[in-house]
């Protein structure tokens, strides 16, 4: 597949464990003692992983800069923090004239953005963090590493490219404009940049319900649709795990390219639901679907069965072996799943009464009474007698779901135990299914 589907085209509209690093110390993982302070600054920083990155600088002693419109969240920022105000949009005067030593630009899918903070910042700050995503790897059958091919533009002129005329196109130049962001990158700051490429990012303060869906639903208990195989694989990172990896990685003055999603080992999509139904207590239960059926019901990877890739699997094996042995850890997927859910809980009532992924109680229940009568069929003969090779088929398909659900139960429960954009216009999401960071 050459290039990014319509299903996660849609589905970037809503968005717009492991081992140590062999160069990291324990102490520069728990604690600040042998760090050196650094001048951050850091463009954006009040959207979904910015804060994250604050909080952690600041408790490692860093001085931090935020440069943004002002608008989004305000009042958030910690008193310790200076904030400059502009927009990406041509208002970058408030950047003039000042020092960091290295900028992490989290919102940026335009490459007009990063040349003209670029022509400011260059000689005035010694590194440059570029936030990208996975969605710059055109071909999803497999799972990609840094050195994939990346998605070509296809347009008239990149720089004259517009977050309006990004969404008018159904989000097609969205991987090609990051990529070209990140080149842009490179070129101003040659051999002091740092290129992450976030895949899914999850977690409190994720506006895009784009895992918060599933412990919302399971935790409402009853009978869940489940998509796919349970053996499906999942890749996806907590907002908190990226944004305190980005600071290490910039205290250890790291640079070059790296996919940044997780967990550390594979994770079946049965995996993650049973995780998440354990971490909230749960007494829900899971029927499962199969990806014909549910195209047939126009039920969509990534929007309505969101985290599962559906047709694009590779796409949850991204190559994330270049991050862990630079220190990419993360938190345990209980923790994640009841932080969502009680972020979630804690926001207004309209906006806890309509998710912004995921199917609504109606529609699920719909499909299940579908999918029931789609399994009585297919057990019974015209004359209402059920065939006992259909009878067994519908067996077999229900022990090999139960095999691979204890499979994959018996994986996440070992995991859990050992490890588990203007300036603000775009939500800071890395892939946005598919980091869907930046």
């Amino acid at each position: 597949m050459n290039t990014i589907n319509t299903t996660r085209r849609h589905f970037i509209k809503v968005a717009t464990a492991g081992a140590f690093g062999l160069n990291l110390k324990p102490s520069n993982l728990f604690g600040a003692n042998s760090v050196k302070p650094l001048r951050i600054l850091i463009l954006g920083g009040t959207g979904f992983t910015g804060p994250f990155q604050i909080k952690y600088a600041l408790s490692r002693g860093h001085k931090i800069t935020v440069f943004n419109r002002g608008k989004t969240h305000p009042g958030e920022l910690p008193k310790e923090v200076e904030q400059l105000v502009g927009d990406r949009n041509g208002q970058l005067d408030a950047l003039k004239g000042k020092q960091w030593d290295v900028c992490i630009d989290n919102p940026t899918t335009l490459p007009a953005w990063v040349r003209d903070a670029a022509q400011i910042l260059k000689g005035n700050v010694d590194r440059y963090v570029f936030i990208s995503t996975i969605s710059v790897y055109p071909d999803t059958s497999t799972g990609a590493d840094e050195n994939a091919p990346l998605a070509k533009y296809e347009g008239a002129d990149p720089y004259k490219e517009t977050l309006e005329a990004m969404r008018a196109s159904g989000f097609k130049t969205y991987g090609p404009l990051k990529a070209l962001s990140e080149q842009e990158t490179e070129k101003w700051f040659p051999g002091k940049s740092l290129l992450i490429r976030p895949g899914l990012i999850v977690g409190p303060r994720d506006e895009t319900d784009r895992f918060t869906y599933w412990p919302v639903r399971i935790d409402r208990g009853g009978e869940v649709l489940a998509p796919g195989n349970p053996s499906d694989p999942v890749q996806f990172i907590d907002g908190r795990d990226l944004a305190e990896w980005t600071i290490r990685m910039v205290e250890n003055s790291d640079t070059g390219i790296y996919n940044a999603t997780g967990p550390a080992k594979e994770l079946g999509i049965g995996g993650m639901l049973d995780g998440i139904k354990s971490a909230l207590n749960s007494n829900a239960t899971f029927t499962w679907a199969d990806a014909e059926f549910l195209k047939q019901q126009k039920v969509e990877a990534w929007s309505d069965m969101p985290v599962w890739a559906g047709d694009e699997l590779g796409l949850s094996r991204t190559n994330i072996s270049r991050a862990l042995a630079k220190g990419l850890t993360f938190r345990p997927l209980a923790d994640t799943a009841r932080d969502s859910l009680t972020w979630f809980k804690a926001q207004k009532p309209e906006r806890q009464a309509k998710l912004r992924a995921g199917l609504t109680a109606e529609r699920e229940a719909e499909v299940l009474t579908a999918l029931r009568r789609n399994d009585e069929t297919r057990m019974t003969d015209d004359e209402g007698m059920t065939k006992p090779e259909d009878r067994g088929c519908l067996v077999g398909r229900e022990a090999e779901m139960a095999r691979s659900v204890a499979k994959t139960k018996s994986h996440v429960i070992l995991s859990a135990a050992k490890d588990l954009t203007t300036a603000e216009g775009v939500t800071e999401v890395g892939e946005v299914p598919r980091s869907r960071s930046g």
